[in-house]
């Protein structure tokens, strides 16, 4: 008897121009660990700590690079513990001069977030309050499923 499953995402993978520079950057900001390199340095497979089985961001080095355009709110989220946590990353971001918003409180299920400019121009969330991660009860208005 076959069994069907549904499809599980496993990975996200992202072609950056300076493979060093973006694992540098998730490293310091997201927490995560190189968990596989291959290819003599021009991929890395990164995850968070004890998560490498569940789920990897896969960098690819030497791509087009992808530069944002504003109105562009594609991005990457993380969740971080508090707001204390979302304001200290901002203000990490605004001296290394990639904060593009700001920390900010919007209503549910959006939360407390701001966002930050990776070295290769994608944008990440981190992000205290939303219904995912860290900080799911606060302000949960339960929605009908």
């Amino acid at each position: 008897m076959t069994t069907t499953r549904t499809p599980r995402l496993t990975h996200i993978a992202l072609h950056v121009r300076d493979l060093a520079a973006c694992v540098a950057f998730y490293q310091n900001y997201c927490g995560l660990r190189v968990s596989h390199e291959r290819e003599a340095g021009a991929v890395a497979w990164l995850a968070e700590p004890g998560r490498e089985a569940d789920f990897v961001m896969v960098i690819i080095g030497d791509g087009p690079g992808r530069d944002q355009a504003d109105g562009d709110y594609s991005h990457l989220g993380f969740a971080l513990d508090s707001r204390a946590a979302v304001d200290a990353v901002a203000a990490r971001a605004d001296a290394a001069g990639c904060l593009v918003w700001p920390a900010r409180q919007e209503p549910y299920p959006v939360g407390y977030y701001c966002g930050v400019r990776d070295p290769d121009g994608n944008m990440v969330e981190f992000s205290y309050g939303q219904p995912l991660g860290p900080g799911a009860h606060v302000g949960a208005e339960v929605a009908p499923r």
